[in-house]
């Protein structure tokens, strides 16, 4: 069982997937494919071996066991959001092994310390900090899978760990001639987008990362190492197909089904502030029925990085033939211009590799350079976020209080950049049914994410009162619904707003998986 302190920063998700399962009156001895598998290996120390003390438990790892005092623990602490440097974990495991997840696992529970799960560290609330001020989570010990981080591409299939960041796979994918479709931030770990769902720039094209997923190996609360597939524990991956990282058990290695790498064209499309309300009208017609090789994203943006006033622009990608993109931009654009009088400002489209151009999306020259490390071409920034799903085409009106509240942010003092993002959805998305994974906005339009980027140190409050106060003004149009990958612990129902219908079934695979709640952290439900 979880310590009291464990309890303290759990109790909320406990009492969700509680009340969803008991609604469901239906005990995990119900599912169809939850029984132990032969693929399960139990790997637990037992209890005369398990490790007590924090000096056992770093002898009984390959990978490293850092504590306050230790070299490296202040660069390991640190997660990609600066507002949550606060965090002191009581100490960090950079795993090197399944074996030293496993070991993890066992230490916490015989030394009853609290547990908060990392991949890449780009967990919204904080949670994977380990116990950031504000965050709700006490210190704990930080299991990161970040250093399994191994990449083979195999043919068609794409085996990788956890821990490998968004710019490696691809370049990995792209040197094989392969691809597969996710996130444009390329210092995120694929396996905290993966299991989350994974919107991307090639959504449309391929579906969400998750939907590439063919298999994944996970370590369960009683220390089983499990393959799970379609046949081999399908409730379990099912599960793992969206219903967000840290549920079920840690993931230490995932595979997919990859497609041929396409060359992609890069678009970008600027528009008069002033006529933003009628650009999201039309944008909301046209993105989510265009052409599935086509990805688009309208994004309303003010702030520091925007001195001459708030801006609209629609940007994306086309995996289809170059010649063909003009087109389907005038399809978007010529009703614009002769019924409104709206006229865009446009760049050439650049056609890249697919390596290159998920490079060129993640503002990287290569992969190597693309880490906020030392070193690094990138840099941490502070942020604020949270989403809603547009379930259906915005008013006038709606679109009005929409842009009306970006507007209003530019004067916001210390605000380097926020508004909302629209990311398109339909394609191969919505190809999927409805329950054929967690995720519950497959017939939605777009996704839509609020952010606010603010200066280093300053007081988080007003950008997240922000943030919230656009979903808040938006939720008469939307509704709650919200998007797992974008955790928000202001989410008032987890369960209904970000799975929905499939709530009951996550839940009752979450019941089945880990029983005496070993996982319940505050992550993402």
């Amino acid at each position: 069982m979880p310590s009291p302190s464990a309890h303290r920063f759990l109790g909320r998700r406990t009492f969700v997937l509680g009340a969803v399962a008991a609604v469901g009156g239906a005990t995990a001895a119900t599912l169809a494919g939850c029984t132990p598998q032969p693929a399960a290996t139990d790997l637990t120390p037992s209890a005369t071996t398990a490790p007590l003390t924090w000096d056992e438990f770093t002898a009984a790892v390959d990978g490293q066991v850092l504590r306050y005092a230790d070299p490296g623990y202040d660069e390991a602490r640190s997660v990609q959001n600066p507002r949550f440097d606060s965090a002191r974990p009581e100490g960090i495991l950079l795993a090197a092994s399944v074996a030293d997840v496993v070991a993890g696992l066992s230490f916490a529970r015989a030394a009853g310390v609290p547990i908060a799960l990392r991949s890449g560290g780009h967990s919204y609330p904080g949670w994977s900090a380990g116990g950031a001020d504000g965050t709700d989570v006490p210190p704990s010990l930080v299991i990161s899978t970040g250093t399994l981080d191994a990449i083979s591409v195999d043919g068609e299939t794409l085996t990788v760990g956890p821990g490998a960041r968004l710019a490696a796979v691809y370049a990995a994918l792209g040197e094989a001639g392969r691809a597969i479709g996710s996130g444009s931030c390329g210092t995120v770990g694929i396996g905290g987008i993966t299991l989350g769902g994974g919107v991307g720039v090639l959504s449309r094209s391929f579906g969400l990362t998750a939907d590439q997923l063919t298999a994944i190996e996970i370590v369960t609360a009683d220390g089983r190492v499990v393959q799970a597939d379609a046949d081999i524990e399908p409730d379990l991956f099912w599960a793992s197909r969206g219903g967000g990282g840290g549920l079920l058990g840690v993931v230490t290695s995932l595979t997919f089904a990859t497609q041929p790498a396409p060359d992609v064209s890069s678009f970008s499309l600027a528009f008069p502030w002033d006529d933003a309300v009628t650009v999201i009208r039309r944008w909301q017609e046209w993105a989510p029925v265009a052409d599935d090789r086509l990805w688009s994203t309208l994004k309303l943006l003010a702030g520091q990085r925007h001195p001459s006033g708030p801006a609209v622009t629609v940007s994306g990608t086309w995996t289809g033939p170059a010649d063909e993109l003009e087109a389907l931009l005038d399809d978007f654009t010529d009703p614009l211009r002769f019924r409104f009088g709206v006229e865009r400002t446009a760049s050439d489209p650049v056609r890249r590799s697919y390596a290159d151009a998920m490079l060129h999306y993640a503002g990287c020259a290569s992969a190597e350079e693309c880490t906020t490390a030392p070193g690094g071409a990138l840099r941490r920034e502070s942020e604020s976020a949270t989403s809603s799903i547009g379930s259906r085409a915005l008013s006038r009106d709606e679109a009005t209080l929409l842009v009306d509240g970006v507007a209003q942010a530019a004067g916001l003092p210390g605000l380097v950049e926020g508004g909302a993002s629209l990311d398109a959805l339909g394609g191969a998305v919505a190809r999927i049914a409805g329950d054929a994974t967690p995720v519950s906005f497959r017939g939605a339009l777009y996704t839509v994410q609020y952010t606010a980027v603010f200066t280093d140190g300053a007081d988080p409050i007003p950008f997240d009162r922000f943030v919230r106060g656009l979903r808040s003004t938006m939720t008469p149009a939307w509704g709650t619904g919200a998007y797992v990958n974008y955790a928000d612990a202001a989410v008032e129902d987890p369960a209904r707003d970000y799975f929905g219908a499939n709530a009951e079934r996550l839940a009752k695979v979450k019941r089945y998986a880990d029983p005496n709640g070993v996982f319940d952290q505050p992550h993402f439900v």
